[in-house]
């Protein structure tokens, strides 16, 4: 399990290296790595970690889904926009690993998307060997 404590309401983190260092310490060789969020309102997605895409990323995400659109869930606890972005976005990668290290291709990042934060999050991880 690795925890991720966020700051802001809405923010993406590169967490490529915790993933790397649990590939490491499970001691897979080849396979893959499962990585699944167990919230509904946060994403994971690989992707360019460049400040200025994920500033675009954030954008795009509430100028599709904005906040205070009339959701029938805001009835509940107003954070039906972060449920429905992180629908578009999933709730889980896989990442191949080979001798014993995530492949990634030169840009690729893993990226944790928080929609409805600040708060603490889990990430639940599992190799599979081959």
């Amino acid at each position: 399990m690795i925890e991720i404590d966020t700051r802001e309401r809405v923010e993406i983190i590169d967490i490529t290296s915790s993933i790397e260092e649990y590939v490491r310490k499970s001691s897979i060789e080849n396979g893959i790595c499962l990585v699944y969020t167990l919230h509904t309102t946060t994403g994971l997605t690989v992707n360019e970690a460049e400040r200025g895409l994920i500033k675009d990323m954030c954008r795009l995400m509430s100028s599709l889904i904005p906040e205070g659109a009339g959701y029938l869930h805001d009835r509940i606890d107003s954070n039906a926009h972060a449920h429905l972005q992180a629908l578009l976005l999933g709730n889980s990668v896989t990442i191949p690993v080979d001798a014993g290290r995530p492949i990634l291709g030169t840009w690729q990042r893993i990226l944790f998307i928080e929609l409805d934060g600040p708060r603490r999050r889990r990430l639940y991880c599992r190799t599979i060997s081959e």
